[in-house]
């Protein structure tokens, strides 16, 4: 089975895959789940942080693999996935996109995530000082990130957030049809997110369609929700 490449999403590290990695090994895959450098627990100043920082990161690890990757992104981990398909298709076996930003060329997820006027994170998202970085209002972020989940899991997640950088946020994505475009994609829809809303899910698989499209009856956090159900579908892919 080929290597599966996890991206978080914003403001969580590669703690959140705690649950869905061992699932994952023992369906036989061999899991690749970095923190992305200022995330988690790595401590690369947010500063030097853009979206072409972690791509080429991403893609570095990828090119060390003896064999094309199937890469996994979780929602803002779409953008550096997609981005990473454009440096090194070639290496990717296939695109996931779990509860991800699916963006079309010179979109920015700044931007998409404004249109989707049902999500919670875009007005409650507080700048630090600095302008290097954002939290999230502690007061949503339970029925945001975790509806669905359970007490401890929730518990287990939120003392792990960190801030997220903001500079990748408002990055148009270069991607193109003859390098991104050629790279299978596939998507994990979640149909009670409120995060990045199902509506918002729909029009961006309309504009870039993926296939297969599974669906997942949960919340942003499908690998702490329904870590077995999610594991299943990627050891399918």
């Amino acid at each position: 089975m080929a290597t599966i490449v996890l991206i978080h999403g914003a403001w969580h590290g590669a703690w959140c895959w705690h649950k869905l990695i061992p699932l994952l090994e023992a369906g036989g895959a061999n899991v690749l789940a970095p923190d992305l450098p200022s995330m988690g627990q790595d401590i690369t100043p947010p500063n030097v942080i853009t979206l072409d920082y972690w791509a080429n990161f991403i893609a570095g690890l990828i090119e060390k693999e003896p064999a094309p990757v199937v890469l996994v992104a979780h929602s803002r981990g779409g953008i550096v996935a997609s981005r990473v398909a454009e440096l090194v298709p070639a290496r990717i076996r296939k695109l996931v996109y779990v509860a991800a930003y699916l963006l079309p060329a010179r979109a920015t997820l700044a931007a998409e995530a404004r249109r989707d006027t049902d999500s919670l994170i875009p007005d409650n998202m507080i700048p630090a000082a600095s302008g290097l970085t954002c939290t999230v209002r502690a007061s949503v972020i339970r029925e945001a990130f975790y509806g669905r989940c359970s007490d401890a899991d929730y518990e287990f997640a939120r003392e792990r957030l960190s801030p997220e950088p903001l500079k990748p946020l408002v990055t148009a994505l270069e991607i193109s049809g003859e390098r991104f475009g050629r790279v299978p994609r596939a998507y994990v829809e979640t149909t009670f997110d409120r995060v990045i809303t199902p509506a918002a899910q729909r029009r961006m698989r309309e504009a870039l369609p993926c296939d297969p499209v599974f669906t997942l009856e949960t919340d942003h956090s499908p690998f702490l929700s329904q870590p077995d159900a999610l594991a299943r579908i990627l050891i399918s892919i």
